[in-house]
C-alpha cells in the first residue's frame, strides 16, 4: 500500500461538533470524514458509494483521523502510553498540567517524546495553529419572529490547517479518492456549511520518510490514527494489555432519501485515535442505521504505527 499526505487549507472558519453547538473542535475524526465522502458520492454519480464502500471494506483505501499541521510540521496523537519524563529531574506541577493537557505531538519530536525527552517548549507551540470564537446567529422562525443563537467556531492561523494520511492500493483508488475530495472541498466538512463554514482547498504531499517507517515496519506496540473498533471475533484478542479510551459516536443521517423527517444514527463506541495495542486489528465500517429506507455507514477501520522507541 502506498500513502500520501492531504494537507487541508480552510479558506473560512469551520465547525467541528462537540458538546454543543456553543464550542467546536479544531479536528474531526475518519468516520466523519467517510460519511461526508458517501454523501459526496452520492451527488456526483450511481455506483460510486457502493465503490467508495467496497473500496474501504477490501482494505483498498484507509484514511486517518484529521490532525493539525503548521508550516511543514504534523502533529500526532499523543499515544496512550506511560511515559517516563527523564528531563530536569523532577516535573514541576505546571509541567504535568502541561503534558497531560497535550493531545498531539509533533512528528520532528516524537521519538523525543517516546524517550521522555520532550520539553513543555515544545508542546506549546501548537498554540500558534489558530483560535476559536463564539459567533451570534439568528434563526428565522416563521415570518417574523427570530431567535439568536451561539455557534462555536474556529479559525486557522495562515500556513495551518488539518491533514489526513491517506493509503491506497493503486492509482486508480487513489484518483478515485481524490475525486471524491475535489467535491467535498466545495460542499464543506463540519457543520453549517450553509453558512460558509468547512469549505477547504487542499494538496497533496509526500509522506515524511520517519512516519511512512513507522507505519510499514513491524513493532511490538501500535498506535491508531483513526476512531476504530475491531470485529467482534478480534475483541478479545485487540484489548489485551491495551491502553484506550472509548468514545461515543452519534448524529443525525444527513441523507435526504432516508426517511421523511430527520433521524438519528445507532450510537457506537470506537476506540479513540491515540489508543495503544499490541495485537493489530481489521475493524470495520458499520451499519448505523435505524428505521431509515437504506445502509448508513460509520467508518471504524483502523490506521497503525508503530510507537516502540
Amino acid at each position: 500500500m502506498d500513502y500520501k499526505i492531504y494537507k487541508l487549507v480552510f479558506q473560512n472558519g469551520v465547525h467541528f461538533g462537540k458538546s454543543s453547538i456553543e464550542s467546536t473542535s479544531y479536528t474531526f475524526q475518519a468516520d466523519t470524514f467517510f460519511s461526508s465522502l458517501c454523501v459526496e458520492a452520492v451527488k456526483m454519480g450511481e455506483g460510486l458509494l457502493k465503490q467508495l464502500v467496497e473500496y474501504v471494506k477490501e482494505d483498498k483505501l484507509i484514511f486517518s483521523d484529521a490532525f493539525p499541521y503548521i508550516d511543514d510540521e504534523y502533529y500526532l496523537p499523543k499515544p496512550m502510553i506511560y511515559i517516563e519524563n527523564k528531563l530536569n529531574g523532577e516535573t514541576s506541577e505546571n509541567e504535568k498540567k502541561i503534558f497531560k493537557k497535550m493531545e498531539f505531538v509533533p512528528l520532528s519530536g516524537f521519538e523525543s517524546y517516546l524517550r521522555g525527552e520532550f520539553s513543555t517548549e515544545e508542546a506549546k507551540k501548537i498554540n500558534s495553529l489558530g483560535h476559536g470564537i463564539t459567533k451570534v446567529s439568528a434563526s428565522i422562525r416563521g415570518e417574523k419572529e427570530t431567535a439568536p443563537y451561539r455557534i462555536g467556531v474556529y479559525y486557522y492561523n495562515k500556513n495551518a490547517g488539518l491533514y489526513i494520511i491517506v493509503g491506497y492500493e493503486d492509482n486508480g483508488v487513489r484518483e478515485f479518492f481524490e475525486g471524491l475530495m475535489e467535491g467535498l472541498s466545495f460542499s464543506g466538512i463540519g457543520g453549517r456549511r450553509n453558512s460558509g463554514l468547512g469549505g477547504f482547498e487542499f494538496y497533496m504531499a509526500d509522506i515524511p520518510e520517519r512516519l511512512r517507517l513507522r507505519i510499514e515496519n513491524a513493532s511490538d506496540k501500535f498506535m491508531t490514527l483513526s476512531v476504530s473498533l475491531p470485529n467482534e471475533n478480534e475483541l478479545e484478542k485487540a484489548v489485551e494489555n491495551a491502553r484506550y479510551l472509548l468514545v461515543k459516536r452519534s448524529g443525525f443521517v444527513a441523507s435526504a432519501d432516508y426517511a421523511d423527517e430527520q433521524l438519528r444514527k445507532r450510537d457506537i463506541y470506537v476506540f479513540k485515535s491515540g489508543s495503544c495495542f499490541i495485537h493489530k486489528f481489521n475493524g470495520n465500517i458499520y451499519d448505523v442505521s435505524s428505521g431509515g429506507r437504506h445502509s448508513v455507514y460509520r467508518y471504524a477501520k483502523p490506521l497503525f504505527m508503530g510507537v516502540s522507541v
